[in-house]
Formats: structure tokens, C-alpha cells, sequence
């Protein structure tokens, strides 16, 4: 059996659908980081049969919940101190994404004026679908970013 070592500060994201591991790794920079993260792949899961899970040693204020909850709002943040589990944050699909994905729409402004922020809107929850908040350009959810 693999045994990967507990952490003393910081964060472990869990109930990752197996596979995806390496591009939430990716859309959340975590490679920007000076610290130690542990990727598992396709760990047995009693819930979901297989997962991936990523563990981070830092502290939480680095991770945007946000972004996390945009790719996957069923991903558990266990938030670790002192080698144990003080917080269970359950996510949810944020109202509004600023920079996270790009409007496509070759006539919004946002390809004119490029200094723009882009900002998605969550216009329907149910379909998890987000509309461009300067042309109204529609944009449904994807597990990974573009």
C-alpha cells in the first residue's frame, strides 16, 4: 500500500474525479508555489469508486475557492493544522468568475480593450451555465478551464 505522509499546515483536496488531478493542479497554479503538494491519482474511493486527491502543505489563503469552484463545486477543501483536519469546506458554483475563463465573442469589448477584466455571471445554476457581463455571450461550465 502507498503511504503518503501527513501534513502539518495546509490543505488537502479531496473527491477529485479520478483523472483530473493534473489539470486542477494547472488551472490553480499550484506549480507557482514553494511548497511541498502530493498528487494521488486514482485512489479507492468507497463514494465514488476512484479519485484523485491533491495535498498541499501551505496555508489556505493561497487557493481560490472560487476558481475551485467553478471547475468542480463536489471537490472537498480539508483545511489541515497541526497534522489534523480543523475545517470541511463544502464549495458551490461562485455567482461571478472574474479572469477565470475568456469571452469568446470576437465583438465584446473585452477583445478590443484587452486592460479589461472578464467577468462571467452565473445566469443559470441548474445548467451551470455563465453569461459575459459586457456582451451577454453564453458560456457553459467545463470541468477544466480554457
Amino acid at each position: 500500500m502507498l503511504n503518503i505522509s501527513g501534513i502539518q499546515e495546509g490543505f488537502v483536496l479531496d473527491h477529485i474525479k479520478a483523472g483530473m488531478s493534473m489539470s486542477i493542479y494547472k488551472d490553480l497554479k499550484l506549480d507557482r508555489l514553494d511548497c511541498q503538494i502530493a498528487i494521488i491519482k486514482n485512489a479507492k474511493s468507497n463514494k465514488m469508486g476512484k479519485k484523485d486527491m491533491i495535498k498541499v502543505e501551505c496555508p489556505i489563503d493561497t487557493l481560490d475557492l472560487d476558481i475551485l469552484g467553478f471547475i468542480d463545486h463536489n471537490i472537498t477543501v480539508n483545511i489541515i493544522k497541526d497534522n489534523n483536519i480543523v475545517e470541511k469546506k463544502q464549495l458551490h458554483l461562485p455567482e461571478q468568475v472574474v479572469n477565470v475563463i475568456k469571452c469568446k465573442n470576437p465583438r465584446c469589448i473585452t477583445s478590443i480593450e484587452q486592460e479589461l477584466d472578464q467577468i462571467f455571471i452565473l445566469t443559470d445554476k441548474e445548467k451551470e451555465i455563465y453569461r459575459c457581463r459586457y456582451c451577454d455571450e453564453r458560456r457553459k461550465k467545463k470541468r477544466h478551464l480554457d
